[in-house]
């Protein structure tokens, strides 16, 4: 599915900082993923991902500055859409354009694309 020619992951520096923060804690870790798994995960979507500056920051604009931080690098980069479980927290988004939609959301915009 990556790379793909209907969608591309932006990620900014400090977005790539939050993820190995985040995904490779012991608890948010798949059962039976290693830590190294994960970054080899992590490094193979950083490979493949637009490498986004940003130049302008409006935070605090939503209610958790790490979302900010994604909402940030998605306006940026002029993306459509942020693609998370976490809707609920970035209905703010609209106001700059841009949607929040869950995984399963956004694969059955993809599939039923023309």
């Amino acid at each position: 599915m990556l790379p793909n020619r209907d969608f591309e992951i932006a990620l900014t520096v400090a977005l790539y900082t939050e993820w190995l923060a985040v995904l490779t804690r012991p608890s948010h870790l798949p059962p039976g993923v290693t830590v190294d798994a994960a970054l080899g995960f992590l490094r193979y979507l950083a490979s493949v991902a637009h490498l986004q500056d940003v130049y302008f920051l409006w935070r605090p604009f939503l209610r958790d500055p790490d979302d900010d931080m994604v909402l940030e690098c998605a306006v940026a980069s002029g993306s459509q859409f942020i693609v998370t479980h976490n809707v609920k927290d970035f209905r703010r988004a609209l106001e700059l354009n841009v949607q929040a939609i869950e995984p399963a959301d956004f694969l059955r915009l993809l599939r039923n694309r023309p």
